[in-house]
């Protein structure tokens, strides 16, 4: 599988360009969709995965899904309220344990609860090479994503712990929904000092 990406819009939103034996998927049809359709040219693209309801993150929705005619897809609490934002109908609504694949490659889908209720990540775990993990707004080089309670703080921190960290070892690759990649391995170290700061 190969990954593409280019960084969108006001908010510079990473998306994500996904091919394997001819076939494309696309994460988070972000804000340009100009850009996107200049960085996917020939690919034929059979699913759009959103991984949060966030604006910044649909901006091209709309427009991407009715140029590709693409599979839509995004995480089931979530779901509705990109609906609503885009007018486009959520075709697949997946959580925990479901699959999404492009071309022979497939990704776990993984929920992580807190940045929004429904966000999603996506694992891809190649045989014989690092894990890739396009987790949204819920990792990032730093810490975890942006919160607005405590509650919402702990059910974030616990999932990514949890899901990502105690899952995958330290060379998987983190593709975050704004700026730079790192990998867990760079991250680990510094998660009891992102849980004592709550953010």
């Amino acid at each position: 599988m190969e990954i593409s990406s280019l960084s969108v819009g006001s908010m510079d939103n990473n998306a994500y360009l996904l091919t394997d034996s001819g076939e494309g998927l696309l994460v988070d049809a972000a804000a340009d969709p100009l850009a996107l359709l200049s960085l996917i040219g020939d690919t034929p693209i059979g699913t759009i995965v959103t991984t949060h309801r966030h604006r910044d993150h649909i901006g091209a929705l709309a427009d991407l899904a009715q140029h590709t005619g693409a599979e839509l897809v995004a995480g089931e609490p979530d779901a509705d309220a990109i609906a609503s934002a885009t007018g486009m109908t959520i075709d697949r609504r997946v959580w925990d344990g479901d699959t999404v694949r492009v071309g022979t490659a497939e990704l776990d889908v993984i929920g992580l609860v807190g940045h929004t209720p429904g966000s999603i990540a996506l694992a891809y775990s190649p045989a014989g090479g690092p894990a890739e993990l396009f987790t949204g707004d819920s990792l990032f080089p730093g810490g975890v994503g942006r919160t607005n309670s405590p509650d919402d703080f702990t059910s974030l921190y616990s999932d990514v712990v949890g899901k990502l960290f105690d899952r995958f070892p330290d060379n998987a690759v983190v593709h975050p929904g704004h700026g730079d990649a790192t990998t867990l391995g760079a991250e680990r170290p510094h998660l009891p000092e992102w849980r004592a700061r709550g953010w």
